[in-house]
């Protein structure tokens, strides 16, 4: 009764009218995007499913984001990552010819604090577009892809590097899957991660050779070889690092097959010519041109397709997708020459996807940005800092995934007890009060609160039609708003 005169209060004392979305359309709605607010609902709406998924799974180049945020963006200390490379790589030269002890201990603190600096600005940028981006599926499948194509902050330099190599997967996340991995090879976050900057000719490394084949496109278990792997090592000799200004020493014959695209280069000096037999085609020794050749190879391989389209039916529908919707995405793959909009069509189309709307356990990343943007729709936060705080505490923490794989994407990672007693702390804070979001982050800057309106026009037009009776129940109960707030946060249904 008491949540029934809250809802015509609302509305301005009239009967309350039929919700304006019916179920499935909400539950769409929130699995597309990083959750569901009024405002996006509403554009929905306006334009039909149909227009709605083409507008996200093909957005215009600009960003379109809301004034605010654009502002907060721009105002942020992010330098080109070449120069900031370059700058790197001189202080740690600096750094190694500092012969008092303590003033180089002292320089290494600074040193590493800028480097976190570069990350921590990255992150910001990251947080305001996954809250704000009126093309929610782009950001969506950026963190996804970026999570395939893992790097980890806290490796040599890649702080200086992140928020580049965020952008480079952004700009091609619903593009071509081609064209996609071929611009995570050329990035030197991606080569210094998996330590292809020190494959060469005599000394091979094959540690990014072996994450290509099998986290990247092939998958583990798709029929390659050890010597699959070495070939591929072989092929990638050469493809490295450089931020000297100058371009590398080569034997005059060699001088034109030289690439270099800001610090990523392909030095002939450093490159194995040996003809390779890789996945039982002879590629022969021609320079960068074996590169473009083995992922021709690999992106056509029906193997790759699979375990792309099965990667994505995990993410969007299910921890064990079926194989009948795997199948019809990969031929979707092949078809379309690895068209990731069209994968995306095939999957939101299948009655699987539909059928698993409102029952996939959301991520922690899912999990605090729909709270947020449930709590405050397009009331932009002030400081991202308290968000990022919650996903490391929730151990998905954005660039913060050590190892190649990525963070896991089946719920049974993120629904352990002690993982949703930190979800019910997090609820507190988030529906309690403003956590610090509306406090620029900067010293003497006072707070500017707001209050979280969970229990708003979303939920009488849609979202409340979404819950089982027992959650009703339990919010019925809630004792003041604020409590409500928690309480709906923390039930199974908001987790879904």
């Amino acid at each position: 009764m008491r949540h029934g005169l809250r809802a015509i209060a609302f509305l301005g004392g009239q009967s309350i009218a039929a919700p304006a979305y019916d179920a499935k359309t909400f539950l769409l709605l929130d699995r597309l995007t990083f959750g569901a607010t009024a405002g996006e609902a509403a554009r929905l709406k306006a334009m039909g499913v149909n227009r709605w998924l083409d507008s996200e799974l093909h957005p215009p180049a600009a960003d379109d984001l809301p004034a605010q945020v654009q502002q907060q963006i721009d105002a942020l200390d992010m330098k080109p990552m070449n120069a900031l490379v370059v700058d790197f790589a001189a202080k740690v030269k600096a750094l190694k010819a500092i012969s008092d002890s303590d003033l180089r201990v002292a320089a290494g603190h600074a040193y590493q604090q800028e480097l976190s600096d570069c990350a921590k600005q990255a992150a910001a940028r990251s947080v305001l577009r996954d809250l704000y981006s009126p093309f929610q599926l782009r950001e969506v499948m950026t963190w996804f892809w970026f999570n395939h194509f893992n790097v980890h902050q806290y490796k040599a330099d890649i702080r200086a590097m992140v928020g580049d190599y965020e952008e480079t997967i952004r700009a091609h996340a619903l593009g071509h899957f081609r064209d996609l991995l071929e611009a995570t090879l050329r990035h030197p976050a991606m080569l210094r991660y998996l330590d292809n900057a020190q494959n060469a000719v005599g000394h091979i490394n094959e540690n990014y050779a072996r994450e290509i084949m099998e986290l990247h496109t092939l998958g583990v278990g798709a029929g390659y070889t050890q010597q699959d792997v070495e070939a591929l090592a072989h092929i990638l000799t050469g493809v490295g690092v450089d931020v000297a200004s100058n371009p590398p020493r080569v034997k005059p014959e060699l001088q034109d097959q030289i690439v270099r695209h800001g610090p990523f280069v392909f030095n002939p000096a450093r490159h194995d010519y040996s003809d390779q037999i890789f996945l039982g085609h002879k590629i022969k020794g021609a320079g960068f041109a074996e590169v473009e050749e083995a992922l021709d190879i690999l992106v056509r391989d029906p193997a790759t397709a699979r375990h792309i389209s099965r990667e994505l039916a995990t993410y969007f529908v299910t921890d064990d997708p079926p194989a009948s919707l795997v199948d019809e995405m990969s031929k979707t793959f092949l078809r379309s020459n690895g068209d990731i909009a069209a994968v995306l069509r095939t999957m939101i189309d299948a009655p699987e996807f539909s059928a698993s709307t409102g029952k996939k356990f959301k991520d922690p990343v899912r999990y605090v940005m729909s709270a947020v943007r449930l709590a405050y729709e397009d009331k932009v936060i002030l400081n991202t800092q308290p968000v990022q705080n919650w996903l490391n505490r929730l151990a998905e923490g954005l660039y913060n995934y050590q190892t190649p794989d990525g963070y896991p994407l089946a719920a049974s990672a993120w629904d352990g007890p002690g993982q949703i007693e930190t979800r019910f702390e997090i609820a507190r804070q988030i529906g309690s009060g403003s956590a610090g979001l509306f406090k620029p982050d900067m010293p003497g800057v006072a707070d500017n609160p707001a209050f979280p309106q969970i229990e708003n026009a979303l939920y009488f037009d849609g979202l409340q039609q979404t819950l089982r009776p027992a959650t009703r129940a339990v919010l019925d109960e809630a004792q003041s708003p604020q409590d409500w707030n928690v309480l709906f946060l923390s039930s199974p249904d908001f987790m879904r």
